[in-house]
C-alpha cells in the first residue's frame, strides 16, 4: 500500500460526512490515429447542480484512477490522459465541511500533503495530461488542472476562481506555486489575491483563456468533443502550444509588491492568508515546485488551525445556508401573491427600490410623490437604468421595452394603489410624516395589501399604531446601494400577522435578498451596532484623541473602510439622525456627538477631503472640532470600541432582536460589508477575549467559528 493511500485512509476518518467523488476511467479512440486515450471523469453521483468536492476518500478515488492510467501510460497502452467533470461542474475544491472539523495541526498537514501527493502524479505520468474545465471550477478544482500538461476551458463556464484567501486559506494544492509559473506573477496575484479580496470575484471562460490559464477555449454545447479533437491534434504533433516567457526578474517582485499593497488596503495586515500566499508566490520565482508545495502544506495547516479560516467557513455557511432558511420566518404557504407594487416617494432611494422590484418581480410598479416633477424624475431614473442594462447586453430590446412599460408614476395615490398588493414607503425619516403617508395609503389600498416601510431606525409598531389594520404593516429595510448589498432586515411590528410577514419573506426571496427577521427595536441590527461602534469612535475624538489615532485603532479588524470614511458614505446627517434616535431610546449608551452635529450644521459631507486621492482631514472640519484633553492610545481606543460593541450585541441578544448571534453576523456581512475573515463580528470578539471580558461568556459555542474542542 502506498504512503499516499495510507495518508488518505487515515484522514478519511476525520471526514465522517464526506460526499464522496468518484473518478471513472474510460477509454476513447482519438481521431486521426492519435491513439487510445484515458479520460477520468469526476462525479459525486448527485444531481448536476450539486458541486463535486475533494475530501480524503474522494482524493483516494482519484489516486486509484491515476494508478490505473499510470500503468497504461508506462506500457504504452494510452497516448494521453485527460480529466473532466460531470455536466456543468468540474470540481469546486476541498470539502470544507470536513476541514472545519479538524482539530489537530498534523491532521491539517495531512490534508494538504494528501492533495499534493495525488494531484502532482498527473504531471509525472509518462504521457501528456489534459484538463477539460467543462463547468464551475474553484480551489482544488482549478489546481488539479494546473498539474496537467494542457488545459481547455468552456465558454459557458459560470465561475472559475482560487477563492482560498477570501476564506482565510491559501491555494494549497499547487495554486500558489504553479499558477505564477504558468501565467506570470502579476496575473497570478490578480487571481489569487485581488479577485479573492474583492468579494471573491469570479472569472468566466473567456477570461480564463485570455489569462493563459487555458490553452484553448470551446463553446459549451460540444465542449468535450472539440477538446478531444484539439487534444488529438496536440498528440499528433500538428498543433504546438506556445506560452509566453515568464518575467522572473523585477516584474515578479513588482507583482508581489502590488499584491501586498492590495492586501494592506483590504485587510490592513489583520488577516494572514493573503500574506502567506504572497510569500509562497515570491519564493516560487526560482521555479522550485517541490519547495513551493512544501510551503503550501505548511501554510495550509497553520491557517486551518487559525481563527481566520474558521470564521471564513462560518461566514460562508451563514451566507450559503442560514440565509436561505431565515430563523423565525413563518410558513411560506401563508404568503399572498404580489402582482403590483406601489412605491411612495420618487427620490433616489425610492427609485432604486422601484427598479429592483421591477427587475426581479416583473410586475407593474407605480411611484408617487408630492409633485409631478419628482414623479417624472423617478420614472426617468428607472428608464435610464434599464437603458444602461440594454447597452451592456444584460437584457434585450424586447425586455427593455416590457420593463419600461411596467413602470409608471402618478400623483394620486388612489389612482396608483387601488389594486396594488405590496406598497412600500421611502419618504423622509420622521415618524409623523410616515404615519401620515400610511394613513393616506390605507384609505385607498386593497384590504389585503402589505404596507411596508423602508425605515432605518424608527418604530414599525408606532408607525402602524394609528391605522385600522396595523397587522399588515411590516419593516422592509434595504441597504444602500440597493442593487449591491444583499441584506434586507424584515421587521415584525407588535401587531404584524403571519400572512403579512410570510408575504414579505416571499417578496424578499424573489428580490434575491438575504432576509433576516428582526424584532421592532430601535435601529434594528446593522444601524444599531454601527452607531454604537461609530459613537465610541466619535466619543474618543471628542474627548481629545487625534482623529488619525482613532481611525488607525480599528485597522486590525480589516474592515472595508475606516469609520469616518464609512460615515461619509452613509452621510453625516443620516448618522446624526440615527444617533439621536438611539440616544432617545438608550441615553446611557448612545451619545450625540456635538462635533458631528457641527459638521452637519456646516453642511460638510464628511470629515475628509480627497483632493490628493487619499483621505485628508478637511481643514474646515478640523477648525470645527472641539476636543477635550483625554488622549487614548490606539490599543486603548480599540479596547473601548470593541467593549462597547460586545456589550451592545449582548443586550440585543438578551432583548431578542434576532434569534441568535449568527443573525447578527449575517447582517453585518451582507448589510455592512464586514469581511468574511471576521465572520461578521462575534467570532472576532470571542477570539480576542472581548466577549468573555464584557459579558462573561463567548457568543458562540466552541467549534462554531473556532477549532473544535479536543
Amino acid at each position: 500500500m502506498s504512503s499516499t493511500t495510507e495518508l488518505l485512509r487515515g484522514a478519511a476518518e476525520l471526514f465522517p460526512g464526506e460526499v464522496v467523488t468518484q473518478a471513472h476511467v474510460r477509454h476513447l479512440d482519438l481521431p486521426g490515429g492519435a491513439g487510445n486515450f484515458a479520460l477520468i471523469t469526476l462525479d459525486n453521483g448527485l444531481d448536476h447542480t450539486k458541486p463535486t468536492t475533494f475530501g480524503p476518500q474522494s482524493l483516494a478515488n482519484l489516486n486509484a484512477a491515476i494508478d490505473q492510467v499510470e500503468k497504461e501510460a508506462a506500457d504504452g497502452t494510452v497516448t494521453g490522459v485527460g480529466i473532466t467533470g460531470k455536466p456543468f461542474i468540474f470540481a469546486v475544491g476541498a470539502d470544507l465541511k470536513g476541514v472545519e472539523l479538524l482539530g489537530r495541526h498534523e491532521d491539517a498537514l495531512a490534508i494538504g500533503k494528501g492533495g499534493h501527493d495525488v494531484f502532482r502524479r498527473l504531471s509525472g505520468l509518462a504521457v501528456p495530461t489534459f484538463a477539460y474545465y467543462n463547468g464551475a471550477a474553484m480551489g482544488g478544482g482549478v489546481e488539479v488542472g494546473l498539474h496537467c500538461s494542457y488545459r481547455t476551458v468552456s465558454t459557458a463556464i459560470p465561475a472559475f476562481s482560487l477563492p482560498e484567501v477570501f476564506l482565510g486559506l491559501v491555494p494549497g494544492w499547487g495554486g500558489c506555486a504553479l499558477l505564477p509559473n504558468l501565467i506570470g506573477a502579476d496575473r497570478a496575484v490578480s487571481v489569487i489575491i485581488e479577485n479573492s479580496l474583492n468579494q471573491n470575484r469570479q472569472l468566466k471562460g473567456k477570461q480564463v483563456y485570455e489569462l493563459g490559464i487555458a490553452d484553448a477555449i470551446f463553446e459549451g454545447a460540444d465542449f468535450l468533443e472539440q477538446s478531444l479533437i484539439w487534444t488529438a491534434a496536440v498528440l499528433r504533433g500538428e498543433l504546438a502550444v506556445e506560452r509566453p516567457e515568464i518575467d522572473r526578474g523585477e516584474g515578479w517582485d513588482a507583482a508581489v509588491a502590488r499584491g501586498r499593497a492590495i492586501a494592506d488596503s483590504k485587510v490592513h495586515g489583520a488577516a494572514p492568508a493573503a500574506y502567506r500566499a504572497l510569500d509562497i508566490i515570491a519564493a516560487a520565482k526560482d521555479g522550485d515546485l517541490s519547495a513551493g508545495f512544501d510551503a503550501e502544506d505548511q501554510a495550509l495547516a497553520d491557517l486551518i488551525m487559525g481563527g481566520e479560516l474558521r470564521s471564513g467557513i462560518y461566514a460562508f455557511n451563514l451566507v450559503q445556508k442560514r440565509a436561505k432558511r431565515p430563523a423565525g420566518a413563518p410558513d411560506k404557504n401563508l404568503a399572498r401573491p404580489v402582482t403590483k407594487v406601489g412605491v411612495v416617494g420618487a427620490g433616489l432611494m425610492a427609485s432604486q427600490l422601484a427598479l429592483l422590484f421591477l427587475r426581479r418581480l416583473e410586475v407593474p410598479v407605480v411611484l408617487t410623490d408630492i409633485d409631478q416633477e419628482r414623479v417624472t424624475k423617478g420614472v426617468g431614473y428607472v428608464h435610464a437604468e434599464i437603458e444602461k442594462l440594454l447597452g451592456k447586453g444584460r437584457i434585450n430590446q424586447d425586455k427593455a421595452n416590457r420593463l419600461k412599460g411596467l413602470v409608471s408614476g402618478v400623483l394620486d395615490k388612489a389612482e396608483g394603489f387601488a389594486d396594488a398588493d405590496f406598497i412600500i414607503e421611502a419618504v423622509f425619516e420622521e415618524i409623523g410624516v410616515k404615519q401620515q403617508v400610511f394613513a393616506e395609503v390605507e384609505a385607498v389600498a386593497p384590504a389585503h395589501a402589505i404596507l411596508a416601510t423602508n425605515t432605518s431606525s424608527l418604530s414599525v409598531t408606532e408607525m402602524a399604531s394609528k391605522l385600522k389594520n396595523p397587522e399588515r404593516v411590516v419593516g422592509f429595510h434595504f441597504f444602500n446601494p440597493v442593487a449591491i448589498l444583499p441584506l434586507l432586515e424584515i421587521v415584525r411590528g407588535e401587531q404584524t400577522d403571519d400572512a403579512s410577514l410570510a408575504t414579505a419573506f416571499g417578496v424578499a426571496r424573489k428580490l434575491k435578498k438575504t432576509a433576516v427577521l428582526v424584532k421592532d427595536a430601535p435601529a434594528f441590527v446593522v444601524n444599531r451596532i454601527l452607531t454604537r461602534f461609530m459613537g465610541e469612535i466619535q466619543n474618543v475624538i471628542d474627548e481629545g484623541t487625534p482623529v488619525e489615532v482613532a481611525e488607525r485603532a480599528v485597522e486590525p479588524l480589516g474592515l472595508p473602510m475606516s469609520p469616518l470614511v464609512l460615515l461619509e458614505l452613509v452621510g453625516p446627517a443620516i448618522g446624526l439622525h440615527v444617533s439621536e434616535t438611539l440616544n432617545r431610546s438608550f441615553p446611557e449608551r448612545f451619545t450625540v456627538s456635538q462635533n458631528l452635529a457641527a459638521v452637519v450644521k456646516a453642511g460638510k459631507r464628511g470629515f475628509y477631503v480627497h483632493d490628493s486621492g487619499a483621505p485628508v482631514l478637511d481643514p474646515e472640519v478640523a477648525a470645527l472640532l472641539k476636543q477635550g484633553d483625554t488622549v487614548l492610545t490606539e490599543e486603548q481606543t480599540r479596547d473601548r470600541v470593541l467593549d462597547a460593541v460586545a456589550q451592545e450585541i449582548g443586550l440585543m441578544l438578551d432583548e431578542g432582536v434576532v434569534a441568535e448571534a449568527q443573525d447578527i453576523d449575517l447582517c453585518l456581512i451582507t448589510g455592512a460589508g464586514w469581511p468574511f475573515h471576521l465572520g461578521g463580528i462575534t467570532p472576532y470578539l470571542d477570539r480576542e477575549g472581548v466577549s468573555q471580558r464584557v459579558n462573561g461568556k463567548p457568543f458562540l459555542a466552541q467549534g462554531v467559528a473556532s477549532v473544535p474542542a479536543s
